[in-house]
């Protein structure tokens, strides 16, 4: 596989350059914004180090999609669906323990599971939502749990369930880039790094509400 192979798959995209998405590339800002106010508000609860690794996750987000707008070649993409993987199953695996309560090994079956039917939704639900097939096991997640905990007055389910909603509504901008490339040569893939940024804000948001408090032997 030729790993500088350029790819073109954005309605924005009409050459080659590396300023060829202006919109995509500036907007990845929005998941560094995130990423700081998550980060100052870590700093102020002292929390753990497990929500520190989130948030510097969603930096890496915003770095990793800066780059495959601005670059866009293969490796390039790489950099950007790997901190957006690791993210989610990270994620994932702290709602069980952290929000349900379940226990290390049910947390690493269940987050198990849950791979391996984010793996199996490409094939089943691509003929519906195209690319964007691989996102649908993350959306039903943040509105089953969120709505599960929401019903039952836990926090923070209702931000959870929250951040499924906007996730719902970026994906669904996510769909409509190239179909939609004809009547708004922008492209909505803009609107899909801003509503992001806003659902991990919200997830991010939630784990702290819920998160350990660091000692003061062990503060950085």
């Amino acid at each position: 596989m030729d790993w500088t192979a350029p790819v073109d798959g954005y309605c924005e995209r009409l050459g080659p350059g590396f300023w060829a998405e202006p919109a995509n590339a500036v907007s990845n800002a929005a998941f560094l914004l995130v990423a700081l106010v998550a980060y100052l508000r870590w700093r102020e609860l002292r929390a753990d180090r497990l929500t520190l690794g989130l948030i510097l996750l969603v930096g890496l987000i915003g770095i990793g999609s800066f780059l495959f707008h601005t670059v866009a070649e293969r490796w390039a993409s790489l950099a950007d669906v790997l901190p957006i993987a690791v993210f989610i199953y990270a994620y994932f695996a702290l709602v069980l323990g952290r929000f349900l309560r379940l226990g290390r090994l049910h947390c690493l079956v269940g987050t198990a599971l849950f791979f391996v039917a984010s793996l199996a939704a490409g094939p089943l639900l691509g003929p519906l939502a195209g690319s964007s097939a691989g996102y649908v096991p993350g959306l039903l997640a943040m509105l089953g749990i969120g709505g599960w905990l929401a019903l039952r007055r836990r926090a923070p389910g209702r931000t959870v369930l929250a951040a499924g909603g906007v996730f719902c509504v970026s994906i669904t901008f996510r769909m409509a880039d190239l179909p939609l490339c004809d009547a708004w040569p922008l492209g909505t893939h803009v609107l899909w790094h801003i509503l992001n940024a806003l659902t991990l804000g919200l997830l991010l948001a939630a784990a702290l509400t819920r998160a350990p408090r660091r000692t003061a032997a062990v503060q950085a």
